[in-house]
């Protein structure tokens, strides 16, 4: 016999099992179409004494069950099926699976055997439905079989949305779904508030915020020299303060600062400090040496002596004029003879003077500055001091940093007098267009023999007149101290890295021109001017 839900050639059955399931009081349509097998317990057997009711005491027939000799198709029922009924355990009692216990056979109806067969016989007796004989021609057919599904109006309840297994999604299986969900979000917060602290931290330490105590007690431990740099503010030198251990806390010391300025400003330079000093006592150092007010200047090197005047004025207010006119007079300062003016002598660096400070004064600290590093090289008698300056301002113009020695050697080579590979002369373009007035190296041939040119090289054997720039302290040290190489000639190929290449003839000395000649072809118009 077919158990397929659509042939309903086993309709019989299914009415058999319906009348069972309807007459077994232990069924309750309360309880889900679904059970969980991990909460549910085992099916337990009822008391002994518990008896199974008396089918004679059940129910009537509903009035719209068909008899047997009307055809079976179950379908037509005006009035719905009672849903199956089933046990809902008391809090504390075991659940129990509904699976009724055979019953023994039972010998089938005649008149019902024939409505078994799918139609009733033409003219056969009308008998009244009956649930008893659902049930026994149900336990005689050999091919029935609880298949466990629940029948509402005599229908199939396919659960055609519900997985083949026929269960639906346990509760507690979302609530685990849901709490894996708020874990998640949970951990994702964490770490996002974590990284936000880390970036607070981080830009704490940056500007020097925080960390230990708000202020140092004092009175200082040890010594320490701070330096700060040109253009440095409020908060870059805090925080140098705080990297140095001179002060605990920036934010203290930047309220200090700001109540002790009164409208000045740190310079740069270099202050001596000690370490663990209190906030009031550091931004008393740092404003101690401004005073009230001051004029600053910085010096470059190569500078030329216009330039230096332009520079003292800007920073001072006083005129370069002035500054220009205390030159004409170089031996005031205590330069040679041979001195035309203080070209040379105005040592590089950066100054600050009180606002009353006098152009000579000012002055007279260059000067001395740039005497003080010849004595420190050894060099300590006037003339000799110039003819150094005087090579240092070529060195400085003409080589770089790394080979200033070299050059100062190659230079005192021109100068020997057993010298037959240039006969005395230094052949420097830098002190030609000096002496034109102009910066740059390009010099024409009618330039390099002009013997008017007192600082003309090509022209005149030996140093030029005098210094052509302010020489630092590193040209300065190269002059006094010369290296000893073979060298006479020396071109440098490659303005944008400073390489310099030195030969010892004319020839060699040609072909690395041609080098840097080809550079410059290179080049934008004008860079090698």
């Amino acid at each position: 016999m077919s158990k397929h839900p659509d042939d309903w050639t086993n309709l019989p059955s299914r009415r058999a099992a319906r009348g069972r399931q309807a007459a077994d009081p232990r069924f309750d349509d309360t309880v889900p179409p679904y059970w969980d097998d991990d909460a549910v317990p085992e099916w337990e057997e009822p008391p002994a004494d518990e008896a199974w009711p008396d089918p004679a005491s059940q129910p009537a027939a509903p009035p719209n069950a068909p008899a047997a000799d009307e055809p079976a198709t179950g379908w037509d029922d005006p009035e719905p099926a009672t849903v199956i009924q089933h046990h809902v355990p008391a809090r504390g009692e075991p659940r129990r699976r509904p699976q009724p216990e055979p019953q023994p056979a039972a010998e089938p109806d005649a008149e019902y055997s024939a409505g078994a067969a799918g139609s009733a016989a033409p003219g056969a007796d009308s008998a009244p439905y009956s649930a008893e004989r659902d049930w026994q021609a149900a336990d005689a057919d050999p091919g029935y079989e609880d298949d466990g599904q629940i029948y509402h109006d005599g229908r199939l309840d396919f659960f055609e949305d519900e997985p083949a297994s026929g269960r639906k999604r346990p509760v507690r299986t979302k609530k685990r779904a849901r709490r894996r969900r708020n874990t998640i979000m949970l951990v994702v917060f964490a770490v996002f508030a974590a990284g936000l602290v880390g970036v607070v931290l981080f830009l704490q330490n940056l500007l020097g915020m925080g960390g230990g105590p708000e202020d140092y007690p004092g009175p200082g431990e040890g010594q320490v020299t701070f330096t700060v740099q040109q253009g440095a503010g409020p908060l870059v030198i805090a925080e140098s303060l705080v990297e140095q251990d001179i002060i605990s806390n920036s934010e203290t010391f930047l309220g200090e600062l700001a109540s002790q300025a009164d409208g000045r400003e740190v310079q740069p330079g270099d202050y001596q400090m000690q370490y663990k000093l209190p906030a009031a006592d550091a931004a008393a150092i740092l404003l101690e040496d401004v005073g009230e007010k001051v004029s600053y200047a910085a010096i470059n090197r190569t500078w030329r002596e216009e330039e230096v005047f332009a520079a003292l004025s800007e920073g001072t207010q006083i005129p370069a004029s002035e500054f220009a006119e205390l030159a004409k007079n170089p031996q005031q300062f205590g330069l040679p003879e041979d001195a035309r003016n203080l070209e040379g002598y105005l040592f590089p660096g950066e100054y600050r003077w009180p606002l009353e400070t006098s152009a000579k004064d000012i002055l007279t600290e260059l000067v001395g500055n740039t005497v003080d590093r010849l004595t420190k090289d050894g060099i300590s008698d006037p003339q000799e001091q110039f003819r150094v300056l005087t090579i240092a301002s070529i060195i400085e113009a003409e080589a770089g940093e790394a080979d200033y020695a070299t050059v100062a050697g190659a230079i005192q080579n021109r100068l020997k007098p057993d010298n037959t590979e240039t006969n005395g002369l230094i052949q420097s373009d830098a002190t030609v267009t000096y002496g034109l007035g102009r910066k740059g190296y390009d010099i024409t041939p009618e330039e390099k023999a002009d013997k008017s040119n007192p600082y003309n090289t090509y022209a005149h054997t030996g140093l030029p007149a005098g210094p052509i720039n302010s020489p630092g302290g590193p040209a300065i040290d190269a002059a006094a101290s010369p290296a000893d190489v073979p060298y006479y000639y020396w071109v440098t190929v490659n303005l944008d890295t400073g390489e310099t290449k030195f030969a010892e003839t004319l020839e060699q000395h040609n072909a690395y021109t041609k080098e840097y000649q080809q550079w410059c072809s290179t080049q934008k118009e004008g860079r090698c001017s």
